[in-house]
């Protein structure tokens, strides 16, 4: 019966980690049918950033708030990046 409990468990909720361009790593537990926005608005309020001066990537593409962690077939204890926008670079 335990078992069937833990299954239950580790099947609705998930595990991320976002890691910043600083290597600061936050872990999340969210459920799997939840908008990866509420975990972006977290990450953005305890680091203190501003809500458009951060891009979050998944397997080297741009996260869509509205998306959920089912959506991307996301897996226990994988990694989202977190990374500063860059603007210009132009000479």
């Amino acid at each position: 019966m335990e078992n069937d409990s833990k299954r239950e468990t580790t099947s609705e909720h998930i595990n991320l980690k976002v890691i910043g361009s600083d290597k600061n790593e936050i872990a999340f537990k969210i459920k799997r049918t939840t908008p990866l926005q509420k975990l972006m608005d977290a990450y953005i309020e305890k680091m203190g950033f501003e809500r458009n001066s951060v891009r979050f990537l998944f397997d080297g593409q741009r996260l869509v708030g509205s998306n959920t962690p089912q959506d991307l077939e996301m897996e226990n204890e994988d990694i989202i990046t977190a990374a500063s926008e860059q603007i210009g670079g132009g000479f």
